[in-house]
């Protein structure tokens, strides 16, 4: 059991390579081992591109080939078997006879959920399950709350004073330092969308992109009920994607899509609109009444608050959470 762990502990490692390239794809690694030696690795590193188990196999050396009949495939998620952007993996591991593989948990989508395993199983593999598995579904917590629910996993995130403000009233206020902005900028680039509303794109003026990171720009949203946001703010500047929800009009202009909400219920027709456009995970960066109404609509997963040493004495006090979560230091 002990090397079961240390293999698939490898396995995430290697799945989390892919982190903020894969999606709405979930990250997965595998290891293939033959007598407690690894012969490959791979992960899934780019979505449209090769899943983990082919890659992995293609790492194989040409003088470790011949025992490829007589590994143990570790697997961080189970092996797909449809056809989809690649070919299913499934038939992959049956065709070079792989006699073994372990499954850190299984794809709950609708197009495997166990049809690997049962595949793998059927044409006399052994298969054996659940080994890190918390950890594995934790590694993709939005995959597979997305899968289960339809709705995308969505991040508040928002820095804080040490009494309690997010800013100056009306100015933009620094207060996280470098190092926390490369950690902002790499959760952006994990994400499929960033959402702010309209006076922090009026105020803070944010290019929302992921400049210093690596990772791919998330689509960013905006609302803008009114449509005063004039196009010389950053987010409009570059050709990267903007959708500005807004309570007028539906129009599409080069970049920037115009999606008409109704005022009744913005956040809840934005939901809708990311559903249908099937966006996993969503960034929230603020300000203050933006993500507080993502907290009373309870349109939120996980929050992620950074405290500063700093004191504003006064100014636009920080969120509350209103029900109960878990914390984490």
């Amino acid at each position: 059991m002990n090397e079961h762990i240390n293999y698939m502990n490898r396995c995430l490692q290697l799945a989390k390579m892919g982190e903020g390239l894969v999606s709405p794809n979930p990250m997965v690694g595998a290891v293939l081992v033959y007598e407690n030696r690894v012969i490959g690795e791979g992960f899934h590193a780019k979505y449209g591109q090769a899943h983990a188990e082919v890659q992995c196999l293609q790492s194989v050396s040409d003088d470790d080939l011949k025992w490829i009949r007589q590994s143990t495939l570790y697997v961080s998620l189970e092996p797909c078997s449809h056809f989809g952007k690649t070919p299913p993996c499934v038939d992959l591991i049956l065709k070079m006879q792989i006699p073994k593989v372990v499954i850190a948990c299984r794809d709950s989508s609708s197009k495997v959920n166990g049809q690997g395993i049962e595949k793998l199983s059927a044409n006399g593999v052994e298969v054996i399950e659940g080994i890190l598995e918390k950890e594995a579904q934790a590694l993709n917590a939005p995959f597979f709350f997305y899968e289960k629910f339809k709705k995308p996993y969505i991040i508040l995130k928002w820095a804080q004073s040490n009494d309690g403000f997010i800013a100056k009233k009306n100015q933009q206020t620094k207060i996280s330092n470098e190092f926390v902005d490369r950690i902002s900028h790499r959760w952006r680039g994990n994400v499929d969308a960033i959402f702010i509303g309209y006076q922090t794109a009026l105020i803070d003026n944010p290019q929302l992109n992921t400049r210093l990171a690596h990772g791919k720009n998330p689509i960013r949203l905006v609302m803008d009920p009114s449509n005063h946001l004039t196009k010389k703010l950053k987010i409009f500047r570059d050709e990267g994607k903007c959708i500005v929800f807004n309570f007028h009009k539906n129009e599409t202009q080069n970049h920037i899509e115009y999606v008409q909400v109704n005022p009744q219920n913005p956040y809840s027709e934005m939901i809708s609109f990311l559903v249908e456009r099937k966006i996993q995970t969503l960034l929230v960066e603020g300000g203050a009444a933006t993500l507080q109404r993502m907290i009373d609509e309870n349109y939120w997963n996980e929050a992620r608050i950074i405290h500063a040493s700093l004191h504003l004495h006064d100014g636009v006090s920080a969120p509350i959470l209103k029900k109960f979560y878990s914390k984490v230091s």
